[in-house]
């Protein structure tokens, strides 16, 4: 069985609605890291000092035929539309361990 890693690098505040959207369409969790870096513009200062922008990781492990779904629904719920909300993108994984119990819960 192929297994993809969804990587979604959002605001904290669309955390939870992201990871929601996500569960809604088949995804069996998330691991979630919180992060900070600055986008394609640089950081804003305030009196020279860097303001710190706050990110979120989430990473989505899974059946490589749900990786659309997926991905559908994390862009929507981030609203990557919008500049400066976030991205994500796809890697693939080579081995995988304690997937077990999750694939019972999707199949079963």
């Amino acid at each position: 069985m192929a297994f993809k890693c969804i990587i979604a690098m959002v605001k904290p505040d669309l955390t939870d609605k992201v990871v929601d959207s996500a569960k809604k369409v088949g995804s069996t969790g998330a691991t979630i890291i919180s992060a900070s870096g600055t986008g394609a513009r640089e950081a804003k200062t305030f009196f020279g000092l860097s303001l710190d922008i706050r990110s979120d990781v989430i990473l989505f492990i899974s059946e490589e035929k749900m990786v659309e779904p997926i991905l559908t629904a994390v862009k929507e719920a981030g609203k990557f539309s919008e500049p400066g909300t976030g991205i994500a993108f796809v890697i693939p994984v080579e081995h995988t361990a304690g997937f077990e119990s999750q694939l019972s819960q999707q199949n079963g």
